[in-house]
């Protein structure tokens, strides 16, 4: 066994020297650490190549990144733009002093609308008038129309109209004339009808201006109730005292104690709708109130108004003809007549 042993030696030796040299003859190229060794001369080149794509990569970069910023900012310019336009429409629906794009904007080849004079004439059952609004002209009611046309329009009919919606005016006349500007502007207008009127149409045009606000006529209001409540104080004290004490109250104790002894939430939302009832109440008062001095307004002007033509407006040309006949000019030659015959009888006298 020993002999044998000693046979087995070297190969136990020689066996694994072997499998070293084939591992290390056999080693994968993947495994192995690449070395690159660049050729004489070529380095800088290809940095420099590297380094220019680079830089044009970052130029495409900052020019996405800024033709972006750009469209982002102009969306947000126009978006400005449309909510500032919105916006001006709405408040100047609710009666603010700011233009709208209808008033700033003219279509392709139409002309602004233009200050025009007026003429006023009296629609008679001789002379009657066409009127915009109804087609005839009430009889005995005077009409107005821009100067040198036939578009009349009631004069009554027109205020009424320029005070519950004066966006309908203009384009009575296809827009064509400022109308509102022109003969409803105290300011900037030498047309001005409302300058006719005197001290009571100045009142009521104080009183009316600016229906959405009507801070004017709110305040007069609550001043006249006030007063008026004040002035029936005793009979409200009275009123109010014989009902908390009459029997019909407190017979119906079980109906409205449940609201007295209710939690402050519920006595705060039946407060909110009392106060909305009554503000609906004041509402109806202030609208009918309204509507009696616009009627108002119109009867003064068509009291107030000059004819400019037509029969009314023939009055004061009568009346200078009427003077001229009283003291014609054939009297002068009469008046010489008689001086001859007086000095010649004179002479006859001395003589």
């Amino acid at each position: 066994m020993k002999s044998l042993s000693f046979l087995f030696l070297p190969a136990a030796i020689i066996l694994p020297l072997s499998l070293n040299a084939a591992r290390s003859i056999n080693v994968p190229q993947r495994n192995r650490p690449r070395i690159v060794i660049a050729r004489g001369g070529s380095s800088t080149t290809t940095t420099k190549i590297r380094e220019e794509d680079d830089d044009n990569d970052d130029e495409e970069k900052n020019k996405k990144e800024v033709t972006a910023f750009e469209k982002y900012r102009m969306d947000q310019q126009e978006l400005l733009q449309l909510r500032s336009i919105i916006l001006s429409e709405a408040l100047a629906k609710r009666g603010l002093p700011l233009k709208t794009r209808l008033e700033v904007s003219t279509a392709a080849g139409q002309k602004p609308p233009e200050i025009v004079d007026w003429d006023c004439a009296m629609s008679t059952t001789e002379e009657p008038k066409s009127c915009l609004i109804s087609f005839d002209a009430e009889p005995n009611t005077k009409v107005i129309a821009p100067l040198d046309t036939d578009d009349w329009i009631s004069l009554a009919a027109l205020n009424r109209l320029r005070r519950t919606d004066p966006t309908k005016v203009e384009p009575m006349w296809h827009s064509k004339y400022a109308i509102l500007k022109s003969w409803f502007n105290d300011e900037s207008s030498n047309y001005c009808i409302l300058q006719q009127c005197g001290l009571e149409g100045i009142a009521l045009a104080i009183v009316l201006n600016n229906p959405q606000k009507s801070l004017v006529l709110k305040s007069l209001l609550v001043i006249t109730m006030s007063w008026m409540i004040l002035l029936l104080l005793p009979v409200w004290n009275f009123v109010v005292n014989r009902f908390f004490v009459s029997s019909t109250v407190w017979m119906n104790w079980k109906n409205w104690a449940r609201f007295v002894h209710a939690p402050f939430p519920l006595k705060l939302y039946l407060a909110q709708l009392t106060w909305k009832g009554l503000a609906k109440i004041f509402n109806d008062i202030e609208k009918r109130v309204r509507d009696f001095l616009i009627e108002l307004e119109c009867t003064v002007l068509e009291e107030r108004m000059s004819l400019t033509i037509g029969p009314g407006s023939e009055v004061v040309v009568e009346d200078d003809e009427e003077e001229e006949e009283e003291f014609p000019p054939e009297m002068d030659s009469d008046d010489d007549d008689c001086d001859t015959t007086i000095t010649e009888e004179l002479d006859d006298e001395d003589d």
